[in-house]
C-alpha cells in the first residue's frame, strides 16, 4: 500500500515549479558540511520590529557550549514536557501559534534569516511567550549538539525544492539529516513535513520511507491532502494555494530503538 500511495502522490500536485524558481527563498537553509545556501539579509527591517528584535532576542538566542552537549530542556526558565524543534520557520507564525497552544512544551526554531527571526522575537512579544527559543544559525550545528532523544516533535515546512537536478545535493530532507534527526528524536517522536513541490515530494517519500528509523502514518490519501487540524497554516501554504499549487502534509514517526542503538 506504501508503494500505491507513493506513486499517486506527485500526480496529485499541479505541476512542479520551473528550474531555478525557490532557490532565494527565505527558508533555503542546507544542512549540508555547515554551509548555508541563500542570504541572510532581504529588506531592512522596519523600525519597530528592530527595537524589538534587538530588545528582546538575547534572551530567546540559543548558545551552543563550548564543549559537550546541550540538554535543550535547560533552555526554558521552567522544565517543559517536551522539546519540539522547527528548522527553517520562515516568519514563525506556525512556531508561535504551536507554542501558545502548548504552553507545557518547550520551542526551538531555527532560522538563518534576519527577517523570519525578527517577525517571531516580535510574535514571542506580542504573545507573550515563556516557551520559545531561537538559534539564528545553520541547524547542523544544533543538531550535532543536542542530547540524543531529546525532541519529541519536529517540524520541516516548505524547505526550498531546489529543482534543478545538480542542486538537489542541497535539500534539506535527506540522509545525513534523517540520521541525525533518528538520533535526537525520542521513539515514538513525529516529523512533521510539508511541500507544494511534486518533485519534492517525491524525494521526501523516497528518503523517509527509506530510512530505517522512521515509519510513515498515511493510510489514505486524506491523510496526507489535508493538514491536520493542530497543524497551524503558515504563510507560503497560502501563498502556494493562492498560485494554484497544492500542498501535501506528510507525518512520520521515530520507530521504536532497535537493539544495540544508543
Amino acid at each position: 500500500m506504501r508503494q500505491r500511495l507513493i506513486e499517486s502522490l506527485p500526480g496529485q500536485l499541479c505541476a512542479t515549479r520551473g528550474e531555478g524558481q525557490g532557490e532565494g527563498r527565505p527558508d533555503g537553509l542546507a544542512l549540508r558540511h555547515h554551509r548555508l545556501y541563500g542570504r541572510r539579509r532581504g529588506r531592512p527591517l522596519r523600525e519597530g520590529r528592530r527595537r524589538i528584535a534587538e530588545s528582546l532576542f538575547p534572551q530567546l538566542a540559543i548558545t551552543l557550549p563550548v564543549q559537550g552537549i546541550l540538554d535543550p530542556q535547560t533552555l526554558f526558565p521552567a522544565l517543559p514536557a517536551a522539546v519540539w524543534l522547527e528548522v527553517g520557520f520562515g516568519g514563525g507564525e506556525h512556531l508561535a501559534e504551536q507554542a501558545e497552544q502548548h504552553p507545557e512544551i518547550g520551542f526551538i526554531g531555527c532560522e538563518v534569516f534576519e527577517s523570519g527571526v525578527a517577525r517571531l522575537v516580535g510574535e514571542v512579544a506580542r504573545r507573550s511567550l515563556a516557551n520559545a527559543r531561537i538559534f539564528a544559525d545553520d541547524a547542523q550545528l544544533l543538531l550535532e549538539r543536542l542530547r540524543p532523544a531529546s525532541i519529541g516533535r519536529v517540524f520541516i515546512l516548505f524547505p526550498d525544492p531546489w529543482p534543478k537536478r545538480r542542486h538537489h545535493k542541497r535539500r534539506l530532507v535527506a540522509r545525513p539529516t534523517l540520521d541525525r534527526l533518528a538520533t535526537v528524536m525520542t521513539p515514538g517522536a513525529e516529523l512533521r513535513l510539508a511541500t507544494d513541490d511534486a518533485g519534492y515530494l517525491a524525494w521526501m517519500l523516497e528518503q523517509v520511507t527509506g530510512h530505517p528509523d522512521f515509519a510513515w502514518l498515511a493510510r489514505s490519501p486524506a491523510d496526507w491532502r489535508a493538514r491536520p487540524e493542530d497543524w497551524p497554516p503558515t504563510r507560503y501554504e497560502e501563498k502556494a494555494r493562492t498560485a494554484g499549487r497544492i500542498p501535501a502534509f506528510l507525518r512520520f514517526v521515530r520507530r521504536p530503538k532497535r537493539g544495540g542503538e544508543p
